[in-house]
């Protein structure tokens, strides 16, 4: 590279954070020491690429098609346990980890390159999409996880319904939920962790920007967040992403997702509630759905 790029949503996150200013400001440095440790050649970063990592294309030795993926690490951060789930999957569904490193700052990926790299969601209408989802969660969830101490799901809902608490109190009176469907859908969300019947290594993130077109699979997943638990959890990011059947029919995408996956339709329907309530404040979309699943 002539010049040091940041993309566009790094520089965005990094406008209203100091401490990823400060970082980005050495982060030229770091991947100039990367590049040497693995012996990389390193292009453009991806635009407009993530909001808080810097990945860009990088050929290897022998000419192997790599992707460097640099990250700032957030105290507590989803990020944490990426290249943890990328070696339990190993290839299976998910693209293949060929390195990693990590201080208190920073952790770096060296993971393989999807080709052509198309977003499954700019190729497939959504109802195609379904199955190349539900198909790839079923992948995931098969791997045993017992050799490393993922994080519990019931952990990062606690502190999502902690947060949701405080924006619900600072929201407007017009961008809340009713005060006693509010507090039936938050206590649902910090309890379904503790009533699965199976505990999985789940993405918890996946959705059709984070499915990549690939030579060695038809489609392979990217950027994961794992954390064991429930697997019916695991549908609700990509149906989120289906704001227009969402809007027409909550119900009926959350049996399709259940159905596909092989998960229990109950519970998806519950979570999706939950999740529709934890993410109301601000959002006409999440409290429509979450009025219309609301239990009898």
């Amino acid at each position: 590279m002539a010049t040091f790029s940041v993309p566009r949503y790094l520089a965005e996150t990094a406008s209203r954070d100091s401490g990823l200013r400060e970082w980005i400001a050495g982060l030229s440095g770091i991947v100039d020491g990367l590049a040497g440790r693995w012996s990389l050649s390193v292009g453009e970063p991806f635009q407009p690429g993530g909001q808080c990592s810097w990945t860009a294309p990088a050929t290897g030795p022998g000419g192997a098609e790599l992707v460097l993926k640099v990250g700032f690490r957030f105290p507590g951060g989803e990020e944490r346990d990426e290249a943890a789930g990328l070696r339990i999957w190993d290839g299976n569904g998910a693209v293949r980890l060929h390195a990693a490193c990590e201080s208190e700052s920073v952790y770096a990926l060296l993971i393989e390159r999807c080709l052509p790299g198309t977003p499954l969601g700019r190729v497939l209408p959504e109802p195609e999409q379904d199955l190349v989802v539900a198909g790839l969660l079923r992948r995931l969830w098969a791997q045993p996880h017992a050799g490393y101490e993922f994080r519990p799901l019931a952990q990062m809902c606690q502190a999502w319904a902690d947060e949701f608490e405080a924006d619900y109190a600072a929201a407007d009176a017009a961008d809340r939920l009713d005060p006693g469907l509010a507090r039936a859908g938050i206590a649902l969300f910090r309890e379904l962790p503790t009533t699965a019947d199976s505990q999985v290594l789940l993405c918890t993130d996946l959705h059709g920007d984070n499915i990549l077109a690939a030579r060695r699979e038809p489609w392979l997943v990217i950027d994961p967040k794992p954390y064991v638990g429930d697997p019916a959890y695991d549908v609700l990011q990509h149906m989120l992403n289906c704001e227009d059947r969402l809007a027409a029919d909550a119900a009926a995408l959350a049996a399709r997702m259940a159905g596909l996956a092989g998960v229990d339709t109950a519970r998806v329907r519950q979570w999706l509630f939950a999740r529709s309530v934890q993410e109301s404040p601000c959002s006409p979309l999440m409290r429509q759905v979450a009025r219309r699943l609301a239990p009898a």
